[in-house]
């Protein structure tokens, strides 16, 4: 790929792995960007209630989806070798991660002074390639494809420890849900979720669990919050 210049402001920045640093531009800027995030909740079964509470269980990955115009008819070059393969290659596995290497997306506002002002803020979102799919418009008499419109999805990379710092768990005063797994005990379930096992029965109470041996995997139990 060629060096991003005032003409292709538009790039993905590679951040990990062996080509950590190095920078893949369009030939065109988006027209259009999808920017999306998702948030799941869970509906908590209290019976004789007309509405269910709804508890938040977790939220989701940020998604971003573009189409890019990619065109060589101006050197009658490959497209493919141009632009095609070398995004494609971002959702190879890297040597060094043993996983696609981790991106950022870039645009710059073009300018003559040393720095550049962000046209989209989203560089501070680390992102891999989730889909590419692309379609070719023209070719030559040959069959050379020249232009290809390129349907990008990405995906939201981040670790847990980056999101523990981010975003520190909650205290035991905040009414929260807990799905049961394999294993579980109420007693095993306060210590976690209300610091001290001793607390299972305010868990008990709350779910109107008569017998605290009856519990099954994939329950969804209201943890109260307590006062």
């Amino acid at each position: 790929m060629t060096d991003a210049g005032s003409t292709r402001k538009a790039y993905f920045l590679v951040v990990s792995g062996a080509l950590k640093g190095k920078q893949f531009p369009f030939r065109f800027n988006p027209t259009e960007i999808q920017h999306g995030k998702q948030n799941t909740f869970a509906e908590v079964a209290i019976p004789g209630l007309v509405a269910p509470p709804i508890q938040y269980v977790r939220g989701a990955s940020e998604k971003l989806a573009f189409d890019a115009l990619v065109d060589t008819s101006d050197t009658l070059a490959d497209v493919r070798s141009a632009y095609v393969y070398p995004i494609r290659a971002l959702m190879n596995i890297d040597k060094d991660l043993h996983a696609p290497p981790v991106i950022n997306f870039v645009w710059l506002a073009p300018t003559n002074g040393a720095d550049k002002q962000l046209l989209l803020d989203l560089s501070s979102i680390s992102w891999v390639i989730e889909s590419l799919n692309v379609t070719y418009t023209l070719f030559t008499p040959d069959g050379i494809p020249l232009r290809a419109k390129l349907a990008i999805a990405l995906k939201e990379f981040t670790t847990v420890e980056a999101q523990a710092q981010a975003f520190p768990k909650s205290s035991p005063d905040v009414e929260k849900t807990y799905a049961v797994r394999r294993g579980d005990t109420l007693t095993s379930i306060a210590e976690t979720a209300l610091g001290g096992g001793r607390r299972w029965r305010a868990i008990a109470d709350a779910n109107g669990l008569s017998d605290p041996r009856t519990l099954s995997p994939g329950r969804l139990l209201l943890i109260p919050r307590l006062t």
